[in-house]
């Protein structure tokens, strides 16, 4: 597929993957991958204009009706679509619906004439991964299938053994650390058909594991600190991102 390498324009859709948790600036913002990716357009481009629709929590429905038409309406020449994660990892979901909901968003931003870039999503190792991966698996290959559709970059992090790395991820243990980003960010930049700058998914140094006592008190605190607060949302019908705005939800001159 030849690909436009000089991009003016980027709008990024999804949920807190795109939104660039957990990947912490010290205002207590987030980066992330698009910001990363938009920066390095930016330096390549005078004018870059850069939007970023993401919200953290949202299901592939919110994504569609929320920000699928709004992106499309704004004519960037660079579009991402991450979704559909928040719904197959929830203990009820009808992964048929997410794949055509999914679908429906990326005819929309197709419509919307700029290059489409979908991903298979990193999966951090652990028990987590092993119990939802049928369902991934099947989204997955839905993407695969709509990005032939629609001619369509496919970034496949999902095979990545560096991501799936738990070096990789924030304490939460479903969010990447800044280095897990920056990663994105590079493959993102390479399947899109620009130079290299590094092997991103260049294995990590081989480490000692943490020991027994390491390993429990890291258990209890993610505990105490994200799985009870999970819980505690879900029970109660809320989301994290209920009542957040877009960081960028206009497509504006990019500043650093």
């Amino acid at each position: 597929m030849e690909m436009n390498a000089h991009y003016t324009s980027f709008v990024a859709v999804g949920d807190s993957f795109t939104e660039g948790m957990s990947d912490g600036l010290p205002d207590g913002s987030y980066r992330g991958w698009a910001d990363l990716l938009a920066a390095r357009l930016a330096a390549r481009t005078p004018g870059f204009r850069y939007a970023n629709l993401a919200v953290r929590g949202k299901l592939i429905g919110q994504i569609l009706d929320d920000q699928a038409r709004p992106a499309a309406a704004m004519g960037a020449d660079l579009v991402t679509l991450v979704g559909g994660l928040n719904d197959v990892l929830r203990p009820k979901c009808d992964v048929d619906q997410v794949c055509d909901r999914f679908a429906a968003a990326a005819q929309l931003l197709a419509r919307g004439g700029g290059q489409l870039v979908l991903m298979r999503s990193p999966g951090r190792q652990g028990p987590v991964l092993e119990r939802f991966r049928p369902r991934m698996e099947q989204l997955f290959a839905h993407i695969d299938a709509v990005a032939e559709r629609h001619g369509a970059v496919v970034v496949d992090l999902y095979t990545s053994r560096a991501l799936a790395d738990p070096r990789m991820w924030a304490d939460d243990r479903l969010h990447l650390n800044a280095e897990g980003h920056r990663r994105v960010a590079e493959a993102v930049w390479q399947a899109l058909g620009l130079d290299a700058a590094a092997d991103w998914d260049a294995p990590l140094p081989a480490a000692q594991p943490p020991g027994w006592r390491a390993r429990r008190s890291a258990d209890l605190r993610f505990a105490r600190e994200h799985l009870v607060p999970w819980i505690g949302r879900r029970l109660s019908g809320r989301s994290s991102g209920d009542g957040r705005p877009a960081k960028r939800p206009e497509l504006l001159p990019y500043e650093g």
